[in-house]
Formats: C-alpha cells, sequence, structure tokens
C-alpha cells in the first residue's frame, strides 16, 4: 500500500501519521516512512532550497525543483519500497504540488499533471488521507508551535484557500482514492476513522 496524507500545515498530520506506523509495527507490516518534498539525500538538499526564506525562486522555477525532488524520490525510495512489498506511507506527495504550486502559485494543473505522471513514473497513491481544516485554524495551529515560517508558510491567506479548495476539489473528483476527515476531532476520532479505512484494504 502507498499511503499519503495530505493537507494544509497545521491539520494534525505528524500526528496521525505517527499513530498509523504504530499500528502498522505493532500489525507486523513492513513499512517505509518518507516525505516531501524529502525522502532521500538528494530530494531533502532540494528541500531546503524550496523551503529556504532567502531562496529567490520563481513559481515556475519552484514548481520543477518539486518534480525533480519526487523523481529522486520515487527512482530512489517509493518504487523500491513498493516492489518489494513494504508499505509507503508518505508526508505529502503530489496532490500538495497540485494544490499549492497550481491553485496557489497559479500555475496550470493540466501541464503539471503531465509532467508529474513522467516524473513519478506513473505510481499513483493507494489512498490519500486528506485532513480539512479552516486557513483560520491553520494560522491560529502555527502560531502555537512558535517557531520560524519556511518559505511557503509565509504566504498570505488568500494563497492558503486557495490551497484548501483546491485540495477539496481533487478529493471531490477522485472520491476512490481520497478520504477526507474533519481536522477539527479529536486526535483520536480522526484516529479511529483512518484505521477503520486502513483494516478494509490490509
Amino acid at each position: 500500500m502507498f499511503i499519503t496524507f495530505e493537507g494544509v500545515d497545521g491539520a494534525g498530520k505528524s500526528t496521525q501519521i505517527e499513530k498509523l506506523t504504530n499500528f502498522l509495527r505493532k500489525n507486523g507490516k513492513k513499512f517505509v516512512l518518507t516525505r516531501e518534498p524529502g525522502g532521500c539525500e538528494i530530494s531533502e538538499k532540494i528541500r531546503n532550497i524550496i523551503l529556504d526564506t532567502k531562496s529567490d525562486l520563481g513559481a515556475v522555477g519552484e514548481l520543477f525543483l518539486y518534480f525533480a525532488a519526487r523523481a529522486e524520490h520515487i527512482r530512489q525510495v517509493i518504487k523500491p519500497s513498493l516492489e518489494s512489498g513494504k508499505w509507503v506511507i508518505c508526508d505529502r506527495f503530489a496532490d500538495s504540488t497540485f494544490a499549492y504550486q497550481g491553485a496557489g502559485r497559479g500555475l496550470d494543473i493540466c501541464k503539471m499533471k503531465e509532467i508529474n505522471s513522467f516524473a513519478t513514473q506513473e505510481i499513483v497513491p493507494d489512498l490519500t488521507i486528506l485532513l480539512d481544516i479552516s486557513v483560520k485554524v491553520s494560522l491560529e495551529r502555527r502560531k502555537l508551535r512558535a517557531k520560524s515560517l519556511d518559505r511557503l508558510e509565509q504566504n498570505d491567506e488568500i494563497f492558503f484557500e486557495n490551497v484548501r479548495n483546491r485540495f477539496l476539489e481533487l478529493a471531490k473528483n477522485e472520491q476512490k482514492r481520497f478520504l477526507i476527515i474533519d481536522g477539527n476531532l479529536d486526535e483520536n476520532e480522526i484516529y479511529e476513522k483512518i484505521i477503520a479505512k486502513i483494516v478494509k484494504v490490509m
């Protein structure tokens, strides 16, 4: 199984990813936990460039760095892991690109999907868990974390409204792949919904 987690910052992805990997571990499942951008040495270096507040990147340059990082991530980590029978749990994947660079930056999603298909060798998640919260809640949670904001996190509320709406649009268009969960629920309620879905496909 290839499972991805999506949502705006502060939606609770990290918490639920940790709970899910603990569940898989207890049930004897071999898995790889990874993230985007990143997941392997060269992709982590690209991540640092993308998120660096001093990086003077245009929208198109930013987009192609994401695709370069993803192509290596697929080649070095995701594809080999799936082929060896391991589960892959990934914090963000292509849907984040369609949301952040597509809706957020205003780039053509049709062109993006074509390039993404090439970069990913047409590998698509079996399940995408979208934790949905409002932009207002996202901002409140990010402030509570009391850490400096990276280059993407520094965008305005309109940017993040567009990102959130694109996530919901993607989920609506691929209902079989997506599981949408209200990120305002108690973390244990969210976990139960995720596990109920996972158990059906194990």
